[in-house]
Parts: C-alpha cells; sequence; structure tokens
C-alpha cells in the first residue's frame, strides 16, 4: 500500500541568474512496511527532499501526497495537523527536551496528540529499544546511543505512518550505528510504517530495502531488494 507519494515535485531557490534548482523534478513512491535509504553528499539535495516529504516545506511545483493527502493543496494549520498524525521525525542531534526525562518526552506528546501507543503498547516499545531502565533520566545522562534509541521511541510513540530519520547515526561509531539501523529495520517491518533515513553514510545502505541516490538535486534508484514480508 502506497503510504507516501511525490509527482513531478520540484523545488528552486532565487530567481534568474541566481535560480538554484535544488532538487529536480522527482517521482517517487514509499509502501508501508519499507525501510528506505536516500544517499548522498552534502549539498546533493537530500535534506530539500526530506524536508518536503515532512511538509516543513512546499515544492515549488508537483504534488506530495501522504496517506490520500495532498500537502500542495492544504493551509498550513493542515499541514501542521498532518505532520503531527500521519510523520515521526528522528533528528541528528535526537531533538530531546534536555529538561525533561526519558518518560515525560514521551508524556509531553500526550498533551498535544491523541492517539498514541497504549500503556501495553509503550512497554513493549521500552523493551524493544532496551530503554526500561533509562525512564528517569535525563538526555545529559545518556550516551549518543541512548538518546538515538530515545528519539526512535518519541518518533514511534504517536503511531506515524511515515518516519524521516536525518542522519540519525552520523554521531556514532559503526557498532552503535549498526545498532540503531537495526532498531529501525525491526520498528519499521514490526509496527508495518514506513521509515526514509537520509544519509551519507553508506555503511547503512545493507538494512535497506529501498536505496536511492541523490546527487545535484537529481533522485535515482539504485538499488532494491526483493521484500521478505509481503
Amino acid at each position: 500500500m502506497v503510504v507516501l507519494e511525490l509527482k513531478q515535485v520540484k523545488k528552486t531557490f532565487g530567481s534568474g541568474h541566481m535560480q538554484v534548482e535544488a532538487m529536480k523534478e522527482t517521482n517517487f513512491q514509499a509502501d508501508r512496511g519499507e525501510l528506505i535509504a536516500i544517499i548522498g553528499p552534502s549539498g546533493s539535495g537530500k535534506s530539500t527532499f526530506l524536508t518536503i516529504v515532512g511538509g516543513l516545506l512546499s515544492p515549488t511545483s508537483g504534488d506530495v501526497i501522504i496517506n490520500g493527502n495532498n500537502l500542495t493543496e492544504l493551509i498550513e494549520k493542515q499541514r501542521s495537523k498532518i505532520r503531527l498524525k500521519e510523520i515521526g521525525f528522528i533528528l541528528q542531534a535526537s531533538n530531546l527536551v534536555p529538561f525533561l526525562t526519558v518518560a515525560n518526552q514521551l508524556k509531553l506528546l500526550d498533551q498535544v496528540k491523541k492517539g498514541n501507543m497504549t500503556k501495553k503498547e509503550l512497554e513493549e516499545l521500552y523493551e524493544d529499544l532496551g530503554i526500561g531502565d533509562l525512564r528517569t533520566k535525563y538526555p545529559a545522562d545518556l550516551s549518543g546511543g541512548e538518546r538515538q534509541r530515545v528519539a526512535i521511541a518519541k518518533a514511534l510513540y504517536s503511531n506515524p505512518s511515515i518516519i524521516l530519520a536525518d542522519e540519525p547515526t552520523a554521531s556514532l561509531d559503526s557498532d552503535r550505528a549498526y545498532e540503531v539501523m537495526e532498531l529501525l529495520k525491526n520498528e519499521t517491518k514490526n509496527k508495518n510504517t514506513t521509515t526514509i533515513v537520509v544519509t551519507h553514510d553508506i555503511r547503512l545502505v545493507g538494512y535497506c530495502d529501498k536505496v536511492y541516490n541523490m546527487t545535484d538535486g537529481m533522485l535515482t534508484l539504485q538499488d532494491e531488494k526483493s521484500k521478505v514480508n509481503q
């Protein structure tokens, strides 16, 4: 089932001789249960792609459709509701609130969105991610790998259709990077979500169902593996 679709999406900045084509015309689809990597060097357009998919940036032309909702036809207030309901973000800096414990990071989401995980589901998530004993700790007390696992929990807790991960392993060594990708892969399959990882780290592509390459604003499919869970 198609969760995310980009139809002839293009993004340019500036005008005239100062115009920069950050993202060339792009068609893209992502299904439930897929873990997808977008790889490419800095400045290739990966961040532009991610912010457009996440509804944080409007394309110059084309359509961005999430579960039948065309973001380009909505006003910002409506897009914000779609983001809150459908999308979980995992950022490079983990994006945790410094003065909240791990448990309260998740409770904060209950104040802004309904339909989050039940207590039983949350306990299973803590167990899956191995962070049950971290509930009373603050971000400053956690290692880089632990912070990323909490960030994953925070993204999954709201039951989003799509997880968008921006360089989630950039600050981690190889062992921690593989650990985070294994967790993302397992959660993508177990929760039947769609995860898109934007990275320049080619160590991660072996975990993904599809690998796209972004070069000078152009997205091309590099590799597609046969899916086991179909």
